[in-house]
């Protein structure tokens, strides 16, 4: 993104940001050093080389070998710290950050730990960056939900004052909404906001599913909901909205190129579409970086307009207050491209 873009300065909120996926190659290099973990890399450029990806499993194999050097809460305030920075140069004004336990405690990092590590950073974020933060706790839905429920109930002390949902992640194909029915029962009874990873590798079916089964408010991807008529027309109907990740897409071969994006199609579709990063730091971009691919991309026609609207639709699908989102939104209509 060239740095005279407007889309640095249009206000925006980041709906589906995973903390682990904002670990650039020189940090994990550098906290690779810090804290004794050998890494297959002789340099930032050999890490970079590698984020070459098949599809989402290749993916997350780097993924989760990488994380090996987050092992402290300053390391986790420092991730936290960049992804902040990065963020409000990206006119991030509000963020919901995904954040996934299981992975860290499974390698014998105490929740508490990660938990305290991000808060450290997430807490002074508006005076420091002029970003609002929430903090959602995803689950890996490759595991299983007796495993998920002991990481639930060990969180709960947290609910309310660093986390204020959940989410399911990970990989996709074999692993359904219906295996996770217990856990989103038991955050709806303790007041927390739920969403979802569906639709991106797996079928419509998976989105039905998370409305149906999780009752999820939100839901992340959603890309495949096309190929549903019906559930297209239920998802404009109730205005749930989707979190959808243009570069993360393109990268993960959801879609081939950005010119066959069905973004478009969706927003024709009357889908209440926001853009967002995913994981940055491996897909190329932040998230004014996927703005920018998006209106240099002829084949998707994107007028500034659109753009807006896509803007403005990320601060509606957030869990803001009334009072914080229409404030938020004010700024959008106001931005001058």
């Amino acid at each position: 993104m060239p740095p005279t873009s407007p889309f640095a300065t249009l206000p925006k909120a980041e709906l589906h940001l995973h903390i682990e996926g904002t670990l650039e190659p020189e940090l994990a290099l550098e906290l690779a050093h810090r804290n004794g973990v050998e890494l297959p890399f002789a340099n930032a450029d050999q890490l970079r080389a590698a984020y070459r990806f098949e599809n989402l499993q290749s993916f997350l194999d780097l993924y989760y070998a990488l994380m090996a050097v987050l092992r402290t809460e300053s390391d986790f305030t420092e991730l936290a710290e960049a992804y902040l920075a990065r963020a409000a140069a990206q006119g991030v004004r509000h963020a919901e950050i995904f954040f996934d336990p299981q992975a860290h405690i499974h390698r014998g990092v105490d929740l508490d730990t990660v938990v305290r590590g991000l808060r450290a950073a997430l807490s002074g974020a508006r005076e420091r960056h002029g970003v609002s933060t929430r903090l959602i706790m995803c689950f890996l839905r490759d595991q299983s939900e007796q495993d998920a429920l002991a990481v639930f109930e060990a969180a709960r002390p947290w609910f309310g004052e660093a986390v204020i949902g959940i989410g399911l992640d990970s990989g996709e194909i074999g692993h359904p909404p219906a295996k996770f029915t217990e856990l989103f029962r038991r955050a709806r009874e303790a007041g927390l906001r739920r969403v979802a990873h569906a639709g991106e590798e797996g079928p419509a079916s998976n989105i039905t599913d998370a409305l149906d089964l999780l009752q999820v408010e939100r839901v992340d991807h959603g890309v495949r909901c096309l190929e549903d008529p019906r559930l297209v027309e239920r998802l404009a109907a109730e205005q749930i909205p989707l979190t959808v990740c243009p570069l993360s897409n393109v990268r993960l071969r959801v879609v081939d190129t950005l010119a066959q994006h069905p973004l478009p199609r969706m927003l024709d579709a009357g889908l209440l579409v926001t853009v967002n990063s995913d994981d940055p730091a491996y897909f190329g971009g932040y998230v004014a970086d996927n703005f920018h691919a998006l209106a240099a991309e002829p084949a998707l026609d994107l007028d500034p307009e659109t753009l807006r609207l896509l803007a403005a639709n990320s601060f509606k699908a957030s869990f803001l207050d009334e009072e914080a989102r229409s404030g938020y939104l004010a700024e959008v209509t106001a931005h001058r491209f």
